[in-house]
């Protein structure tokens, strides 16, 4: 990369533990959320990339499926994501300069989650990571209002990542009790993450707001991934919809949620941010470059692709931001929110 550039502080990347990669592949996730393989990975291997690209620092968490990866086995969930919470804890230990991590917790179990907070906190998380839903259970459900509670008074920093959607899927069907099913339209044509990946994240950032969820919970901080996904040109359409049509959610003025945007939520870069996805969250909802961070997605991004992309970033935020506000975008954002969550 050029050497011109600054450094970067990567607020979404991922580690896979040997235990949790073995998990996967036992319980059927040995193509998670239709991709070709899950990635391998290591300590050295990312801390080598991060050398190589300029990257000071990385604040790890678990990806898709997240750590309850069979419905129903609340057991294997919660020993699952104690290993992994364990493993970075030790990580960050070992390279407390190089590596941060957000903990997991096996939702949607409640009970579980509740007792795994403090356990987290205590060997030092830097906060936690949520699926946008937990076997089709989304974030804003009431079923999961504890969890937010306890999280709001903590004044926890939470960072949202996208899984393949769940459901079921029609009035019917849950007039009927059915268990939730993948609603994968495009399943065996394109992977998740190509495209249903945003639209999760745009259901989700849709009903935290109209579920009172954000408004409940003003202590808890949320960072929403790949500059919130497909919500930004949905704001107007669910915002309006939502006043115009009455129905079981609390109606959400457009300028309500954008204030929320600068003041309580934070966007990664991740992905393909540039040169045209930026531009919606940027100019067609007006948030700041303040709550813009960078992300790698690695190792799901292969390392090629992973510089790739941050060539792309490089030559595209020159296009829009002068040298500080790119200091900002590369490591000063995230600087500042890491620094609060520590206080």
């Amino acid at each position: 990369m050029a050497p011109e550039m600054p450094h970067k502080i990567d607020v979404h990347s991922h580690f896979l533990p040997p235990a949790y990669q073995d998990a996967l592949k036992k319980h059927g996730h040995a193509n998670p959320d239709g991709m070709p393989y899950v990635p391998g990975w290591s300590p050295e291997e990312h801390l080598a990339l991060m050398d190589k690209l300029n990257i000071s620092k990385s604040i790890l968490s678990i990806s898709s499926p997240g750590c309850h990866i069979l419905p129903g086995d609340d057991d294997l969930a919660r020993s699952l994501t104690r290993d992994c919470n364990k493993y970075a804890s030790d990580l960050k230990k070992q390279h407390p300069s190089r590596f941060a991590y957000f903990a997991a917790l096996p939702l949607p179990d409640v009970k579980g989650s509740l007792e795994e907070i403090p356990k987290a906190i205590a060997e030092g998380c830097d906060g936690f990571v949520f699926m946008t839903n937990a076997h089709g259970v989304y974030l804003g459900d009431p079923e999961l209002d504890p969890i937010f509670d306890e999280l709001n008074e903590r004044k926890a920093l939470l960072f949202i990542h996208p899984t393949t959607p769940q459901c079921p899927c029609s009035p019917e069907a849950i007039a009927a009790g059915e268990k939730p099913v993948k609603a994968t339209p495009f399943a065996g044509k394109f992977p998740t993450p190509m495209l249903d990946f945003f639209f999760d994240t745009a259901r989700v950032v849709s009903n935290l707001f109209m579920s009172g969820t954000i408004k409940r919970c003003p202590n808890l901080r949320i960072i929403l991934p790949h500059l919130g996904g497909a919500s930004p040109p949905l704001l107007s359409r669910w915002t309006g919809f939502g006043k115009l049509v009455p129905g079981p959610w609390q109606a959400m003025e457009e300028s309500d949620v954008v204030e929320a945007y600068k003041t309580q939520i934070w966007f990664d870069m991740a992905g393909f941010a540039f040169p045209s996805q930026i531009r919606s969250l940027l100019y067609g909802v007006g948030v700041p470059h303040s709550r813009l961070m960078y992300g790698s997605d690695f190792p799901f991004t292969r390392a090629d692709g992973v510089e790739l992309l941050l060539g792309q970033m490089d030559h595209g935020v020159k296009e829009l931001f002068n040298e500080e506000e790119i200091q900002d975008l590369y490591h000063r954002n995230a600087e500042k929110l890491l620094a609060l969550n520590e206080t």
